[in-house]
């Protein structure tokens, strides 16, 4: 059985139904005690990352949620979800994250661009596979997704499992062992994002 954690910041009904759609039985979650219940774990999210931490944490979450990934269990951060991974964010101040993979999550910065954009970066752009890992079977070596953010990761290139550019590039995906993380939302990239669903669900 597949959990989705359920701490108010996110659209889950869209995540249980791409789920739905490859076949797999996911949950939304809400109590911590239990997390270890389920085979794997998704941690979704949408919105400010501070209120996001402040959520998981009123209730015991934060550490149900560092538990299940110490248990070897696939656990998968989408979009938000990805970067609460992290081991803090500058968004509206510096705030401390799960510190599940090194790094840190930190706001475009537009004068570094190659050319103006806009922030947020919103609508389709291409992932870049760097490494092989079974979430992109598949899947090509370069393919569209569907992101909405302001922020995004950095970390060391041994945990990017995915890179995008956008005035630069920047790492839209990640892993380290059992723990995954993707920038885009692939619950909203049709048949690609479906595909990365479907491929957790058989971890």
């Amino acid at each position: 059985m597949i959990g989705i954690v359920d701490y108010n910041m996110g659209n889950l009904a869209s995540v249980i139904n791409a789920f739905k759609k490859v076949g797999a039985e996911a949950k939304l979650e809400s109590n911590p005690s239990n997390l270890q219940q389920y085979d794997k774990l998704i941690l979704p999210g949408v919105g400010a990352f501070g209120d996001a931490m402040e959520h998981l944490k009123s209730n015991g979450m934060d550490k149900a949620v560092k538990e299940f990934a110490a248990s070897g269990k696939p656990l998968m951060g989408i979009c938000l979800g990805m970067q609460l991974l992290f081991e803090g964010s500058e968004e509206f101040g510096n705030t401390v994250g799960l510190g599940l993979i090194p790094g840190k999550v930190v706001a475009f910065e537009e004068s570094k661009f190659d050319h103006p954009l806009k922030v947020p970066h919103m609508g389709w752009n291409e992932l870049f596979v760097q490494k092989e890992t079974p979430i992109f079977d598949g899947l090509p070596k370069e393919f569209y997704l569907y992101f909405v953010h302001s922020y995004h990761a950095v970390c060391e290139d041994k945990y990017a499992i995915g890179k995008t550019h956008y005035g630069y590039e920047f790492v839209s995906a990640v892993q380290k062992g059992n723990i995954y993380g993707i920038q885009p939302h692939p619950e909203k990239s049709h048949d690609n994002g479906l595909k990365i669903i479907e491929n957790f669900a058989k971890l």
